[in-house]
């Protein structure tokens, strides 16, 4: 029996939360790099009642990207997509970075857009760190927004005279992506689908300890303790936002993208976070 289909790309904490508000009745098929992790959150949630597939996936390639969805069809129509997978500044290198969280989101975005089913809806999970560098110009943004995905990583800014370091590379990453949610969802307006982005802060995944037990450690614990909110976020908190922009209570809300970081990113421009303090 076809039912509709949920592709969820990154088999971790945040994308498993999504998928649990999102993927009652559903097929929900998981891609991820590792087929070992893909398969342990099908397990997850094939066990609480949810109809989950594990399948390989290599969001730096193209051809991964497509094998994805077309596997994905032979389910029924892809009417959801929840993008969580992405590398940290602390597990990869600036080239990975780029390819992963970069490239490989403006492929999926631009792939699964020319198949999204009418009245379908997707959100890909960006960072606070795209909102903590200084102002791009605007042919820079643009250039991020609207460069044909295969050239995306040829333009002069992300060369490697002009990355400072794999923070930095991270920070253009997740910029990038908000700016090709913003065309992206003109294009996915024409199939009558929605897309947009959320930018967490930092939230107790696996992901996040590999960076509390890295070189930004300290830097990140001095962020729980100087942002508003006194903590750091539950996957959970941003599968209520997701919840919100998947439903039908979402229905007018396209090509944006929302800060969840506990005002972090508030502190760091007005607050006790500011670098000049």
């Amino acid at each position: 029996m076809k039912k509709d289909v949920i592709i969820l790309t990154g088999a971790g904490q945040i994308g498993m939360a999504i998928a649990r508000r999102m993927g009652y009745g559903k097929k929900i098929v998981i891609g991820d790099k590792k087929t070992e992790n893909a398969g342990a959150i099908a397990g997850i949630m094939n066990g609480a009642g949810f109809d989950a597939v594990p399948v390989e996936t290599d969001l730096s390639s193209r051809e991964s990207v497509l094998n994805l969805i077309a596997k994905a069809q032979e389910y029924g129509e892809i009417s959801m997509l929840i993008n969580s997978a992405g590398v940290s500044p602390s597990q990869a290198p600036v080239e990975a970075i780029l390819k992963v969280d970069l490239y490989g989101t403006a492929v999926l975005l631009e792939e699964v857009g020319k198949v999204i089913g009418n009245g379908g809806v997707g959100v890909t999970i960006s960072s606070q760190s795209g909102h903590r560098m200084p102002a791009l110009t605007p042919e820079e943004d643009r250039l991020l927004a609207t460069t044909p995905a295969e050239e995306l990583l040829s333009l002069d800014i992300l060369q490697p005279e002009h990355i400072r370091d794999t923070l930095h590379a991270y920070q253009m990453a997740k910029r990038c992506n908000v700016k090709r949610v913003m065309a992206e969802a003109v294009k996915w307006g024409e199939r009558g689908a929605r897309i947009n982005s959320i930018s967490p802060g930092i939230v107790v995944t696996p992901l996040a300890l590999d960076e509390l037990n890295g070189p930004r450690g300290d830097f990140y614990r001095n962020m729980f303790a100087k942002c508003p909110a006194g903590r750091p976020g539950t996957a959970d908190e941003i599968a209520n936002v997701a919840e919100l922009l998947m439903s039908d209570c979402g229905s007018f809300i396209t090509g944006a993208d929302f800060l969840i970081d506990g005002g972090a990113t508030a502190s760091y421009f007005y607050g006790p976070l500011s670098p000049e303090r």
